[in-house]
């Protein structure tokens, strides 16, 4: 007797299949009424910053605030919150990074209330869904992914998957992406970009 457990999900639904000896036994769905996915990109207002956990909880507008610690605002935050200021104000009109000046980058080991506050808008990143009771947990590190490659705002790195072993197909790549990419944007390459013009 071969029993076979088929799992499919998307975004709102997961759909589980029993099946022994290829007949259907038992299927169940579940829908999340969640609205929230990895990879979401949301200007969301940080809400308490709490200095004890080196954190601070983000409003997104779920019932439940996210959860930004300070590892996961990136090294360009101080960038990223200039940006913000200058577009929403109107102040910075062009959209893109071409004639942007990056600010200099947070240190590491330092702590969440010198680089942001309450009540601040700040772009966040769904690295991880809600659940139960927790909201999401958010990042500012942004990254756009897509089939190939993906973009990194506010990066100037440009980087090939390390399943990609061939020096020369490696460094085809890097100059493909370099000479393509946008003025402060990073690009990854990821591992099916390998042959591809």
């Amino acid at each position: 007797m071969k029993t076979e457990l088929i799992i499919r999900s998307n975004s709102s639904d997961i759909d589980f299949a029993l099946l022994r000896d290829g007949k259907l036994i038992e299927l169940n769905n579940e829908t999340t009424g969640n609205k929230f996915s990895v990879g979401d990109i949301f200007l969301a207002k940080i809400g308490k910053v709490l200095t004890g956990l080196n954190a601070a909880f983000v409003n997104v507008g779920y019932p439940k605030d996210g959860f930004l610690h300070y590892h996961d605002l990136g090294a360009q935050v101080n960038s990223l919150n200039t940006f913000i200021k200058k577009v929403s104000t109107g102040k910075y009109k062009e959209f893109t990074l071409k004639n942007f000046r990056f600010e200099e980058e947070i240190n590491k080991d330092g702590s969440i209330n010198k680089a942001i506050k309450t009540g601040q808008n700040l772009l966040v990143q769904i690295v991880k869904e809600p659940i139960s009771t927790k909201g999401p947990r958010l990042s500012s590190e942004l990254s756009i992914a897509g089939r190939f490659l993906v973009l990194v705002p506010f990066s100037n790195r440009v980087s090939v998957s390390q399943k990609i072993e061939d020096p020369k197909e490696k460094e085809r790549l890097k100059r493909l992406a370099k000479s393509i990419r946008p003025k402060g944007f990073g690009v990854i390459l990821r591992t099916v970009a390998e042959g591809k013009r």
